[in-house]
């Protein structure tokens, strides 16, 4: 494939088949060798590999047993770059097959170990180099999404907007400052481990509300703006660099989503709705860790507002629904009504804390964003499920699969995404990006780390809720 660097494609040069990929053995329990060589790997953990032989024999299933052998250790097997710095752990990660660190996609990619590193110190390790990194990332610029490991070309330095060389690239996807403070809630959660908490974590929080601020824009439109010279309209920003014109209401624009895509009404509400639980992670850690009441009650205050607003703005009486959440609104009650597979989405909200699972108006918006009331909902030969205006139309994304297995309660409904997933890897043993609704032999991004371990921890988590489930040979 060319250029494979860029985030956005054109779709036909993108779409790859397997027709040189391996093929399936005649005999269903026999499945080709795919994982990276044991010398061949960036990183291995004892506890990975005991988890992956514990679960190839809870597994019944065996080309699902294989799935999880192959993708849960793939982010470690093949992106992740760790060292010390000082005395200090550091760790870069890229998504697979763009060689840069996203905020967002490193925290995923990373955050299904997390329930393993106090079996592992080497893995603890590796994951509080994240941290540190992240953190790092934040304090050179608090608006970029993907950064490079150091100094680095970018193809995305003629962007319109304050490029520096650490950057891969610079949109603000307010999700992407979120995904931070969840990697270091939930590791100070599970390991007691306060060492991260430095003054540079502390400068890095700070920046984050006051970048969040800043995005509310109750005084003004702030300085960041973006433009990008393409053809491709959701790759670059309307209104002068600052997005559609909104009215300001107390909730945080987002520029971008999570998918890289701009949005078309800049409240995007499934990151408000991320941002609220990030601000309280943030007092907690303020509180307990720091001593900070007065950090702690800034960061309280805030997610409050935000709540509020939330309550206000983003939720819209749909004539068949009911009460339901918004995917974006502006301000002056313009909504968009879709869902989009990239995580932070609608679906998720549960997943990310942001929601219960059975929360009335979520169970409303589920029942729209997984029917054909959402555009962005396909149905076809191979699968059923959200995809992104990232991907146009008839592409489904495992990630959207695999997160409505983990936002589900029904047997039959975790089973059937379960199918999906064992029908539409392509014989390739990992997760894709997308793939056609009708043919999963035309997919994109053959090496997409973050679908792979997200696979893995779903696996993990109906092992822990409904291990009965993994008893069914699919």
């Amino acid at each position: 494939m060319k250029n494979l660097n860029r985030r956005k494609f054109i779709q036909s040069a993108t779409i790859l088949t397997t027709g040189t990929l391996l093929k399936s053995k005649a005999a269903e329990s026999s499945f080709p060798v795919v994982r990276v060589a044991t010398d061949k790997r960036n990183f291995s953990s004892s506890a990975i590999e005991d988890t992956i032989a514990r679960m190839k024999v809870k597994i019944k299933d065996p080309e699902l047993a294989w799935l999880f052998e192959n993708c849960f250790p793939n982010t470690l097997d093949t992106t992740v770059n760790f060292k010390m710095k000082g005395d200090r752990p550091d760790t870069f990660v890229i998504t697979g097959d763009i060689h840069a660190m996203w905020l967002r996609d490193s925290t995923a990619q990373v955050t299904p170990y997390l329930s393993l590193i106090k079996q592992d110190e080497k893995l603890k390790k590796l994951i509080a180099g994240v941290i540190n990194r992240q953190t790092e990332c934040i304090l050179i610029d608090p608006y970029a999404n993907a950064f490079n490991d150091g100094v680095g070309h970018s193809e995305w330095l003629s962007d319109h907007t304050e490029m520096k060389p650490e950057l891969h690239e610079r949109k603000w996807e307010l999700d992407s400052l979120c995904y931070t403070v969840r990697l270091a809630y939930n590791y100070w959660k599970i390991t007691q481990d306060a060492s991260i908490f430095d003054e540079k974590w502390m400068k890095a929080a700070q920046s984050i509300i006051a970048t969040c601020r800043e995005q509310q824009r109750l005084k003004g439109r702030g300085k960041y703006k973006f433009g990008r010279t393409t053809s491709w309209s959701t790759d670059t920003v309307p209104g002068d660099g600052y997005g559609n014109i909104t009215k300001p209401n107390g909730l945080i624009h987002s520029i971008f989503r999570p998918s890289d895509d701009a949005t078309v009404y800049p409240f995007l509400i499934p990151s408000n709705l991320f941002a609220v639980v990030s601000f309280r992670q943030m007092a907690e850690i303020s509180e307990q860790v720091y001593k900070n009441s007065s950090f702690a009650k800034e960061c309280s205050s805030f997610a409050t507002e935000v709540e509020n607003a939330i309550k206000k703005y983003a939720i819209i009486n749909h004539p068949k629904y009911g009460k339901i959440y918004a995917l974006e609104v502006d301000g002056f009650e313009n909504s968009l009504l879709q869902d989009d597979a990239n995580v932070p989405n609608l679906l998720s909200l549960p997943y990310l804390g942001a929601v219960k699972t059975d929360d009335v108006v979520y169970q409303n918006t589920r029942k729209l964003m997984l029917s054909e009331s959402n555009p962005y909902y396909f149905k076809g030969k191979a699968a059923e499920g959200i995809g992104s205006p990232h991907t146009l139309s008839n592409q489904i994304w495992h990630l959207s699969i695999i997160m409505r297995a983990m936002t589900s309660s029904d047997d039959k409904e975790i089973l059937q995404q379960l199918r999906f997933l064992k029908k539409t890897h392509a014989n390739t043993g990992f997760m894709h990006e997308s793939f056609d609704k009708d043919d999963a032999n035309k997919f994109t991004r053959k090496w997409f780390a973050w679908a792979n371990t997200l696979f893995g921890e779903m696996i993990l988590k109906i092992e822990k809720e409904r291990p009965h489930l993994l008893k069914e040979v699919l």
